[in-house]
């Protein structure tokens, strides 16, 4: 209830100059002079609007032998405190405690009222022109933040709702294509039963089958080729070893001819007797140039030489069980395909009831087209599985509550706020985490991450920069679950909002151990709140 409003109810019951009931117990009726008298008569306090003499009664105030409870009257005080005109600015009501007190209150009581009995002599000078002009050229600037501030939330309002559009579409879309993937799963999984079908009737062609003649003929040429093979090595290393023979040879031979006999080395000696004695020995023969054109006609290979012609003794003859499917080529398509399906199907029979072997399904000699539908297969159940947890992640996101229209959606993501307070750099990051900085380096610490939207009430004072609370219900967001707190809970974080033109965080206070409180202005909140912290749609009277 604004002042203005309260004034209007309870002026009525000052207008007699001869008496005064008593507001809340019209029973109790005193006179004029006991009116303001420093004395409270009323048990509501009505007849001292003007002193301090009922202040016992606020519920604020120490218990006394008077405060007693009388059973029928009612003892609550009725004036919200000492009523100041503040002509030329804005009425107010100032606790009754600080009337004539000795202090002047020109924050609240501008006109100097409050101080009415001089107390000490003081006396408080109306300044409320130069306060309600300074007043007014602030609130203006106030509201036309307010008004930018409105902007700016409908432009919010506009973004969430196109955000969420575009979930209502993505999750439109998935279902479609979840219906597809499914159709598509079905699909692939009765192709892959009818290749596998397929598969247990095929007849594979053992490798290396054939006549007695042709298996014998493979057989001895692999043989052939390894002893070629192993020819060739032979021969090979022992050219490399007669060439090194000869080497050592001449190298002990130049030495025996060139050495010093004179020379007293009996270890040169030894060398040189050990030569003659092995050159004494019988001489090896003489390399036989026919025995090595022998060796090289064998080690040629044989489609070479053509002393062996291997594809006549390759060639397979067909047996007659493949003759028997050959009679197939005759057959008209019609029913060579008739024909076909009942081979496989009653292969199928007999492995099925062990009569036949079933064909090998170890993967190598599964078939490209069995490779392929299992693939296939394998692709489908991803697809249909990846798009259920995307469709299930974006169905989650547009219950979650983002507050009124859905406004905080448009803030997810955008840039984190900071604000540097003592030793620490305050970091919120909108429905994630907020965090504590240190400035003199070292790690950060986590406050709590984002869980829910949320609302308290608060009383708090608007400063004149407008950056305040103010009183009524607002908006709040919880994080909580932060850092644990050495010997104590882990870190919580209650940011409360405020409406602003700009978003920025106000105030950071630690209320409990840990438990922190961010007092935060967005245009986010704006909407039909009044910039001095009101109800919605209530105006202060401007009385300049």
């Amino acid at each position: 209830m604004g002042i203005v409003l309260i004034q209007i109810l309870v002026a009525k019951y000052y207008k007699s100059p001869d008496s005064f009931t008593c507001i809340s117990n019209p029973s109790v009726k005193l006179s004029a002079s006991q009116i303001n008298d420093d004395y409270c008569d009323c048990p509501d306090g009505t007849d001292e609007p003007g002193t301090a003499a009922c202040t016992y009664l606020s519920p604020l105030s120490p218990y006394s032998p008077r405060d007693i409870s009388i059973k029928g009257i009612n003892t609550s005080h009725a004036l919200p405190g000492f009523y100041c005109i503040n002509k030329g600015h804005r009425p107010s009501y100032v606790p009754f405690l600080a009337i004539n007190d000795g202090v002047c209150d020109h924050e609240l009581c501008c006109d100097g009222s409050d101080e009415w009995d001089h107390v000490g002599g003081i006396s408080c000078p109306d300044k409320c022109k130069e306060i309600g002009k300074e007043w007014k050229r602030q609130d203006e600037q106030r509201q036309k933040s307010l008004g930018s501030a409105g902007k700016k939330r409908k432009e919010l309002v506009n973004e969430a709702q196109r955000l969420r559009k575009e979930v209502e579409d993505v999750i439109q879309d998935m279902k479609i294509k979840q219906g597809a993937l499914e159709i598509k799963l079905q699909n692939s999984e009765k192709a892959l039963e009818e290749v596998e079908r397929r598969e247990r009737g095929r007849v594979v062609k053992a490798v290396g089958k054939g006549s007695p003649m042709t298996i014998l003929a493979g057989l001895t040429k692999e043989r052939i080729e390894e002893l070629r093979e192993s020819l060739v090595e032979v021969k090979s290393q022992r050219d490399s070893y007669r060439s090194r023979i000869e080497e050592l040879e001449t190298i002990l031979m130049t030495f025996k001819e060139e050495y010093n006999p004179n020379f007293n080395d009996e270890g040169v000696k030894r060398a040189v007797r050990s030569w003659e004695d092995y050159a004494a020995r019988d001489t090896p023969p003489e390399p036989d140039a026919a025995h090595e054109r022998d060796l090289e006609e064998i080690v040629k290979p044989d489609d070479e030489t053509g002393v062996i012609n291997w594809s006549e003794w390759e060639t397979t003859e067909e047996s007659d069980i493949e003759l028997l499917y050959k009679f197939e080529e005759y057959l008209p398509k019609s029913l060579r395909s008739w024909l076909d399906t009942k081979l496989r199907d009653l292969r199928i029979i007999l492995v099925d009831n062990g009569i036949l072997a079933a064909t090998a399904s170890d993967s190598s000699s599964e078939s490209s087209a069995l490779v392929s539908a299992r693939a296939t297969l394998k692709s489908a159940q991803d697809g249909l599985n990846n798009n259920k947890k995307s469709l299930q992640s974006h169905t989650d996101d547009l219950d979650k509550d983002y507050g009124p229209d859905d406004i905080f959606r448009a803030l997810k993501g955008t840039p984190c706020l900071n604000k540097d307070s003592g030793e620490y750099t305050y970091e919120l990051c909108w429905l994630e985490k907020t965090t504590q900085k240190p400035k003199k380096g070292g790690s950060n610490t986590g406050m709590g991450n984002f869980v829910r939207v949320d609302s308290i009430t608060v009383d708090d004072e608007v400063p004149p920069d407008g950056k305040g609370l103010g009183s009524g219900e607002r908006i709040a967001l919880r994080y909580e679950n932060g850092q644990h707190c050495w010997n104590g809970p882990s870190r919580s974080t209650l940011v409360v909002l405020g409406c602003a033109e700009k978003d920025e965080i106000w105030k950071i206070v630690e209320e409990e151990k840990c438990v922190y409180r961010m007092e935060v202005g967005t245009p986010a909140v704006c909407g039909g709140e009044s910039w001095n912290g009101g109800e919605a749609g209530t105006r202060v009277k401007d009385e300049l």
